[in-house]
């Protein structure tokens, strides 16, 4: 930009010396300045996330697409090159979470917050990138946009055309409560990771699995995110499931998502307390139900951790004022408040995406639902965010074992919904 600044003032004076004008046409475009980092993209230079990096050899992630980016000379060749390195990515996360490629260091490779942390210091380029050709705020946000998506997995979620392949849609989650510790891990982004693009054998032959991972932002998700990601998929699948961090040491079902947000901050630290919102609110349920063949997969042994059939929800009940937890779900006319999996994000993906099961006319026909995995712990001694390390090994196994049993649980829903 030194440069750039230089050159136009020596031209300035070389046109006043020859008596010429300089046209309006031929000035630079006005720049507009970069943005603000976000409360994200801040967290990103504390301690425990670079170590993240650096012990996963993700830490060149960043510099990579800023280099990139520094010898872009349009919009369009900037967009490609997001487009590729948000891509490779993601890639790259599910080559190491399943064993192929470099480890990249003495991380594990089943870990899930090298993605999240790379995918942050790659915003924080785009976010503060001054391109010399000018970029306008609108070009900035479809940058960080495409960004988002390809990194997700977003889109390359890909089935095979065979018949007699089974087709599955997994959902995952970016960490978060990150302000009470950094160095938290997500086990549903974890198991997208270990999941993506992988074939699991049942009883009717096999299945392939795709994934794609959703950030935990309020304002995400009220621009569609969920719908965009899933409406092309949800025809073609025989199942899906959302998948998030629920309670301590056990998985749940959740029977039942509510049409609420309660406000719970979300990674921006930002609250929502309202109706979730969705494009014809005139048609909104309060309350949409799982078709996941919830009692097979209760009464199945898929793992370590308990399996439950998660019935309660929190109403308001026709004619009341008052909020009333329902341990047997929700009442005729009641108002949500809260589903079986809360009224946070957890909950929200899994109402959107059985909404929208539901509005497709598929709710007769696909299985769909939730799936609450267990808090993901760290080993004893290593609790205080303070003091602790970013690892340890029953940390690492308690994700390797919840991966397991998600999988498991996909299989046996795919074997119980014939």
């Amino acid at each position: 930009m030194t440069y750039i600044r230089v050159r136009l003032g020596a031209l300035g004076v070389a046109a006043v010396l020859a008596g010429l004008a300089t046209p309006p046409a031929l000035a630079a475009p006005a720049e507009e300045p970069a943005a603000a980092l976000t409360v994200e993209e801040q967290r990103l230079d504390r301690a425990a996330p670079q170590e993240i990096l650096r012990r996963s050899g993700f830490d060149t992630v960043a510099p990579e697409l800023a280099r990139a980016l520094g010898k872009a000379r349009s919009y369009a060749q900037a967009e490609r090159l997001v487009v590729r390195h948000g891509g490779e990515l993601w890639r790259r996360s599910v080559d190491r979470a399943q064993g192929r490629g470099p480890t990249g260091g003495d991380l594990s490779r089943d870990d899930d917050r090298p993605l999240y942390w790379a995918r942050l210091g790659m915003t924080r380029e785009v976010r503060q990138w001054e391109p010399e050709f000018g970029l306008t705020d609108t070009q900035r946000s479809k940058l960080l946009t495409s960004l988002e998506r390809t990194s997700r997995g977003q889109d390359t979620i890909r089935y095979p055309n065979r018949k007699g392949v089974k087709r599955i849609l997994v959902t995952g989650f970016d960490p978060f409560t990150l302000d009470r510790d950094v160095r938290i891990s997500n086990p549903s982004g974890a198991t997208a990771l270990a999941l993506d693009g992988t074939v699991i054998k049942t009883a009717d032959g096999p299945a392939r699995i795709e994934t794609a991972l959703f950030p935990v932002r309020w304002q995400d998700f009220t621009d569609g995110t969920v719908e965009r990601t899933l409406r092309p998929y949800l025809p073609r699948v025989d199942l899906f499931t959302t998948v998030s961090q629920g309670r301590v040491g056990r998985f749940d079902i959740e029977r039942t998502n509510g049409a609420w947000r309660g406000g719970f901050p979300d990674n921006e630290n930002l609250s929502r307390t309202e109706t979730i919102p969705v494009k014809d609110p005139d048609s909104q349920p309060q309350w949409t139900p799982t078709t996941l063949p919830y009692k097979e997969i209760v009464a199945a042994s898929t793992g370590r951790f308990s399996v439950y059939d998660n019935t309660e929800v929190t109403e308001i009940p026709a004619g009341g004022t008052d909020p009333v937890v329902r341990p047997g779900g929700p009442t005729p006319g009641s108002t949500a408040r809260a589903g079986g999996g809360g009224n946070y994000l957890s909950n929200e993906i899994a109402y959107r995406a059985t909404l929208l099961r539901d509005r497709l006319g598929l709710r007769g026909s696909l299985p769909g639902g939730h799936v609450h995995t267990p808090v993901l712990q760290f080993g004893t001694g290593n609790t205080d965010p303070a003091t602790g390390t970013v690892t340890d090994p029953q940390f690492v196994q308690n994700r390797l074992d919840i991966i397991a049993q998600v999988r498991e649980i996909v299989r046996v829903a795919a074997e119980a919904s014939r």
